[in-house]
């Protein structure tokens, strides 16, 4: 089976100080031994985005970690990310602009996952499970 990885997995496992490290590094770890492991475009680059983050560094922990990066986007992708992404502004605008507020970035990396027919690995289950009700979600 093929998972997809959200940015906030990344996010936690480069953070020794995070509550959730050492849960993120077990699941990852777990799952790398039976599926393949994968991470979309969006993802790689939110993720170089971070400090002290390199194309050579991240390119290296992809490799060594056998996480490939899918750098396609299709247009199937782009149009669930729209239709989940305007359903979101429709919920955000009726609540009165409760929760916090949602980048694209976010739907493209649920759109990829769902239209890949992947799971979805994430901290942030709601949010994936409210926005793509079909998508199989995992959380650490």
């Amino acid at each position: 089976m093929m998972i997809s990885i959200d940015t906030n997995v990344f996010a936690v496992l480069w953070n020794n100080h995070d509550s959730s490290n050492l849960a993120a590094a077990s699941t990852l770890g777990k799952l790398r031994l039976q599926n393949r492991l994968m991470v979309s475009a969006p993802v790689y680059a939110e993720l170089l985005a971070g400090p002290l983050r390199t194309e050579a560094a991240l390119d290296q922990f992809f490799a060594e970690t056998e996480i490939e990066v899918d750098w396609m986007l299709e247009e199937n992708v782009w149009r669930e990310a729209g239709k989940a992404y305007r359903e979101y502004v429709k919920r955000r605008k009726k609540s009165s602009g409760g929760a916090s507020r949602r980048i694209l970035a976010d739907f493209l990396i649920g759109a990829h996952a769902l239209v890949g027919g992947h799971s979805l690995l994430t901290i942030d289950k709601s949010h994936y499970a409210t926005a793509f009700p079909k998508l199989k979600v995992i959380s650490i």
